[in-house]
Parts: C-alpha cells; sequence; structure tokens
C-alpha cells in the first residue's frame, strides 16, 4: 500500500517536513516518524489519509512491479508540466 520509503521519498519531491504531512492528513507527527523509521505500522485509514494528502500534493505512486520496488514521481499537469508542490 505505502511503504516508509516512499514516504519520506514522497515528502521530499514536494519539500514538506513530518509536521507539515502530519499536519495535512490531520494525525500526529509521532505517527509519521515512527512510520518512517519503521518502528509501527498505521492502521490502514492512516496510512490512506497520508497517501491522499501527497496524492493531492501532485505525488504518483509506483506499485512494485518486474522485480522492481516501489517509487514515487510528480504527476505531470494537464500541459505536460511536471506539477509543482503548493
Amino acid at each position: 500500500m505505502l511503504t516508509p520509503a516512499q514516504c519520506r521519498a514522497a515528502r521530499g519531491l514536494i519539500a514538506w517536513n513530518q509536521q507539515e504531512l502530519a499536519d495535512r492528513a490531520h494525525i500526529g507527527i509521532v505517527t509519521v516518524h515512527q512510520f518512517e523509521t519503521g518502528l509501527s505500522r498505521p492502521r490502514r485509514v492512516t496510512l490512506e489519509a497520508i497517501r491522499r494528502v501527497l496524492e493531492a500534493a501532485g505525488v504518483e505512486f509506483i506499485d512494485e512491479e518486474g522485480g522492481r520496488g516501489p517509487g514515487v514521481r510528480l504527476q505531470k499537469s494537464p500541459s505536460g508540466e511536471l506539477r509543482l508542490p503548493r
């Protein structure tokens, strides 16, 4: 669904710190920190909230396929340019 590495990479693409992600997803910063460091696995609803706000900011999640690991990238706008973070 969403890996800790994808979460860290997604934040990096849009220049958010952990607090900004926590605020926008309406979750605690401790939850973000513990997830990203692998200390805990949040509930599914929490992971969905994290993914939803990152996608709304222009992040596209790439599923694992053909032996390649999962990843992230910025979405393109309808004009074909990369979306800039909000």
